[in-house]
């Protein structure tokens, strides 16, 4: 078959045959619209514009299209005006999470730790935690996905890795910054999920190349992914070091647990239970599963008791588990009596199923309560609010990431395990005065929150250098704001932090 192929390829090519035609980029005129918001009792104006930033290759011939939601406030001035670049991980994912449910203009509407339901959906115009009072705010999507498209000579593999990622987003930053006269402005980067291990790489790159960068926020992180065992998150295997994953999740499993009345009364409230519950996850059961079949039976029995204590599991199925349960048998065994499974993404949240016996979740009730609430306000207000029109499908994911070759490749510096903590590291020391916000959920199973605070506890920092890490813990999960009031908090935080970094700037 390859053979066959091969000889249809050079008869193409010894008789003149056209090569196939190249995708052509669709051009859809950027969308410029004016708006007001109220924020804390103040009228703002702003301008918002909807289009794409054309990338190119070292010949200047066009790769990718970008698409990207701007919003700046008009009147300001853009030498001083701070503009912060915000973008969702994957990797694969556009920017819909963050643009419609954090910090823009607008935010929709949705159940706080419920199913949302069908539409009609709300889309709240004036969103009171918009940060834009602070910071101009430019949301992008990255190659492929939203209506960002590779095109001309553009290849996937020149967008699908960690190393090409980072490119592609840093070209974009030096264009927008280009075009729209703000290379004076002082910058942020924002990233939720893996928009932190592109974070932790892009300020790094960014710095290197003479883009000063002010400040970066790490919402709900893995910057490290060595420290579970491999490239699969959460990896189970003790013999390829997973042991460190049962470590790092017992305190979102004890939040869970906590949320969903499976612990005893006397661990207290949430932050009480997290905080017993992470010293003994660092202490007697660290200690405990890293003897592995030296441990004693009393010490085996005494992890047991305790285990089911944070936990709520029972002790027999923690003891067939042999101390150690995955993360995702534990989301499906919590409630399992209830014939419920809790969500990856937020574990506030519930979903009945179909095979009660199931030992994994066969989807996570945080999309099936949120995605359709989210997707269609999109599309409405890219649309019909901000007046972009384009023929192409709006795509949440990247979905030609899975059909490429090789899919996403995850070697960073040569290195085949993913590890951008070092980046980060090199970043925080080459510019002493670059800050860290670290924004993380109790109930957030996808990037479990002591897994960030262990990382960033060993960046080798100096101590001058690590108080520039600020961090702040809110009763939700890997999106934040998908509950109202530790989106209250979690703005205010920030709100605080753009203005302790820019303050005599």
């Amino acid at each position: 078959m390859m053979k066959r192929f091969v000889s249809i390829a050079m008869i193409a090519v010894l008789f003149g045959a056209a090569p196939a035609p190249r995708p052509q980029p669709v051009i859809t005129p950027d969308a410029v619209t004016q708006h007001t918001i109220l924020l804390d009792g103040r009228t703002l104006a702003y301008t918002a514009r909807a289009g794409t930033i054309e990338l190119t290759d070292d010949q200047d011939r066009p790769t990718c299209s970008m698409f990207y939601t701007a919003f700046t406030l008009d009147g300001a001035d853009p030498s001083s005006r701070p503009v912060t670049f915000i973008y969702n991980g994957g990797p694969g994912s556009s920017t819909v999470w963050l643009r419609m449910g954090s910090f823009a203009p607008v935010r929709v509407g949705v159940a706080d730790g419920q199913m949302t339901g069908p539409p009609p959906y709300h889309l709240i115009t004036d969103n009171p935690y918009s940060l834009l009072d602070r910071t101009d705010e430019v949301f992008i999507d990255m190659c492929d996905s939203g209506y960002s498209r590779i095109n001309g000579v553009g290849k996937p593999k020149d967008f699908f890795g960690a190393d090409a990622d980072v490119k592609s987003f840093a070209q974009f930053i030096d264009r927008y910054v280009t075009k729209f006269g703000r290379w004076n402005s002082p910058k942020f980067l924002f990233g939720e999920s893996y928009g932190t291990p592109r974070s932790a790489m892009l300020v790094n790159y960014l710095q290197n190349e003479g883009i000063g960068i002010n400040g970066v926020v790490l919402q709900s992180s893995i910057l490290d992914m060595a420290l579970y065992g491999g490239t699969t998150f959460g990896s189970s295997s003790p013999q390829a070091g997973g042991d460190w994953s049962y470590v790092l999740y017992l305190p979102t499993e004890t939040a869970a647990a906590w949320y969903h009345h499976k612990l005893p009364a006397s661990l207290g409230d949430l932050r009480s239970a997290v905080d017993a519950s992470r010293n003994f996850a660092m202490g007697e059961y660290l200690n405990a599963l890293a003897q592995g079949a030296r441990l004693s039976r009393g010490a085996f029995n005494d992890v047991v008791a305790q285990l089911h204590r944070f936990t709520g599991l029972s002790e027999n199925y923690i003891r067939l588990s042999n101390l150690r349960v995955p993360y995702e048998k534990f989301l499906a065994q919590l409630k399992r009596g209830e014939g419920q499974i809790i969500g990856r993404y937020d574990s506030r949240y519930e979903s009945y199923v179909l095979d009660s016996a199931a030992s994994y979740p066969q989807w996570d009730p945080t999309d099936a309560a949120i995605d359709s609430a989210f997707t269609a306000s999109n599309n409405y207000y890219i649309q019909h609010v901000l007046g972009y029109h384009s023929p192409l499908t709006y795509r949440v994911l990247a979905y030609n990431i899975i059909r490429a070759d090789g899919g996403w490749n995850w070697h960073h510096d040569g290195q085949p395990v993913l590890n951008t903590a070092t980046d980060l590291a090199n970043a925080m020391t080459y510019n002493p005065d670059l800050r860290v916000f670290s924004a993380n959920g109790y109930y957030d199973f996808a990037t479990p929150w002591l897994a960030t605070v262990y990382t960033l506890n060993h960046l080798n920092l100096k101590p001058p250098l690590q108080s520039h890490i600020t961090y702040g813990f809110y009763d939700s999960g890997h999106m934040i704001y998908l509950h109202a009031s530790a989106l209250a908090q979690y703005h205010t935080d920030l709100e605080n932090w753009y203005a302790s970094v820019l303050a005599g700037r």
